[in-house]
């Protein structure tokens, strides 16, 4: 595991489902690294995270790979110890899922718990250890964009279910339920709590691999842009506590809704 230890008073984003360097995970990163802020960047496979910190610091940042399953909680708390270590945590983003494709009758009871376990469970796990951060470390309640930030990633089946994606809107629709709660718990106490609903196509390494011929078809800017999206959530982190976006929806200009 690569850290680069700093003093506890550098400004700090943990970042959770990072994977590829084309993914929406590493373009958080690189946003909240060109706002100014140290990240922690956490994910299941070690030789992608390490390379993605690599590249932060080659940038000019200060990054952390954190291996880690959002799913274990004994592992999830002690990277909110060791988060804890490396600065002053003012942002936070859940950034996983897990994706069963399947009818019903076909869907496992394994494939649709797993599910649910990423997304669902591991938010809850992952929102409440950033959250305990937020509030020890993070900035003044005084401060116009309040103590920092807690930041869920959804999608299309978080607002509507349907097949052959049982598992994942349950999941998904979980998470967003899970984000408004600490929405209403929370805010009060100067975290900013949201929820981002992706609605449609990603440009990145897991579309472009796996649907060549859609990522074809969705034309110039058919498909949401990973920097565009990391953009958004910057800008979630940064507004002013009077005006506080609890959800947003985020979709190509030529996508249907």
């Amino acid at each position: 595991m690569t850290t680069d230890k700093k003093p506890a008073t550098v400004p700090l984003a943990w970042i959770a489902g990072v994977g590829a360097s084309a993914g929406l995970g590493a373009a958080l990163a690189r946003r909240y690294a060109k706002g100014g802020l140290a990240v922690a960047i956490t994910g299941r496979t070690r030789e992608r995270v390490e390379a993605i910190a690599a590249e932060l610091r080659a940038a000019g940042g200060v990054a952390h790979a954190l291996v880690g399953d959002v799913t274990d909680e004994s592992r999830i708390d002690a990277l909110a110890r060791e988060v804890a270590g490396l600065g002053d945590l003012q942002a936070a983003v859940f950034n996983a899922a897990g994706a069963a494709r399947a009818p019903t009758l076909e869907l496992s009871a394994e494939q649709f718990e797993q599910a649910w376990r990423i997304s669902t469970f591991g938010g809850f796990l992952f929102g409440r250890a950033a959250l305990r951060g937020l509030l020890a470390n993070a900035g003044s309640l005084d401060s116009p964009a309040g103590r920092g930030s807690l930041l869920f990633t959804g999608a299309t089946a978080s607002l509507r279910g349907r097949p052959p994606f049982t598992a994942f809107a349950a999941a998904k629709a979980g998470l967003r339920s899970l984000s408004q709660s600490l929405a209403r718990e929370f805010g009060p106490q100067g975290i900013h709590v949201a929820h981002v609903v992706i609605d449609g196509g990603i440009d990145g390494e897991r579309l472009r691999s796996s649907a060549g011929q859609r990522v074809a078809e969705a034309g110039p800017d058919g498909l949401l842009n990973i920097d565009a999206i990391a953009e958004a959530y910057w800008q979630l982190h940064a507004q002013h506590r009077s005006a506080w976006s609890q959800e947003i929806d985020l979709r190509p200009w030529s996508e249907g809704f």
